[in-house]
């Protein structure tokens, strides 16, 4: 009797944590993939990433690329992209993609057509690197809801990413338009990881008890 109820208690538990990696959580290195989200552990040992929501724009048997996308500064478009005409009237803040080439610029932009010389994330999101593309994006952008300017990246050679997962450095979410272009993006860490932490003690099964 023992361990039948052990069985089913065991049972539960997988059953509700296949649930909620079906609903886009999961620690699989299996999972990655352009237009994921990694949400960083609070163990995470490197500095660079502690707290960060990275979105994978880029992942492939070369390795993967991603912008994080909770990092806001108090700079602006118009005063970093002083050479881009339509980056003048532009007053919304930019980003910092990530520890990579800092002097690098991305543009993440939401359209429900695709843009000339973009490569799609996901669903109406595209990523934008070539100058061109980027002052024609700025100029149809109606603001911060719809396009984002990064400065540098998040990147991993083959297989690093995927050991990192393994040691249990990154949650892996299924990205959508709404969390990419969040309206408070400095928030976005601390509601996820609060999701993952909520829903660890959801599956965790209670002790069965002797008698």
């Amino acid at each position: 009797m023992k361990n039948l109820c052990s069985s089913l208690v065991l049972a539960t538990a997988m059953a509700l944590c296949g649930a909620a990696v079906a609903g886009g959580q999961s620690k699989s290195a299996g999972d990655l993939g352009a237009g994921k989200l990694l949400v960083s552990s609070r163990g995470l040992g490197d500095p660079n990433f502690a707290e960060s929501v990275v979105l994978l724009v880029q992942y492939d048997q070369h390795g993967a690329l991603g912008l994080m996308i909770n990092r806001r500064t108090e700079a602006t478009i118009s005063r970093v992209l002083k050479d881009v005409d339509t980056a003048k009237r532009g007053s919304d803040p930019v980003y910092v993609g990530g520890p990579v080439e800092l002097d690098t610029v991305l543009v993440l932009l939401k359209s429900q057509k695709k843009p000339d010389e973009a490569t799609s994330v996901l669903d109406d999101i595209y990523l934008v690197s070539a100058k061109v593309p980027l002052e024609k994006a700025l100029a149809a952008s109606s603001g911060s809801g719809d396009l984002r300017v990064y400065l540098g990246y998040c990147g991993w050679d083959a297989g690093q990413l995927e050991s990192e997962v393994k040691l249990g450095g990154w949650w892996i979410f299924d990205a959508n338009a709404g969390l990419v272009f969040d309206p408070h993006p400095e928030s976005i860490w601390s509601r996820l990881i609060t999701r993952t932490e909520q829903e660890i003690v959801e599956v965790r099964p209670e002790p069965v008890h002797r008698r």
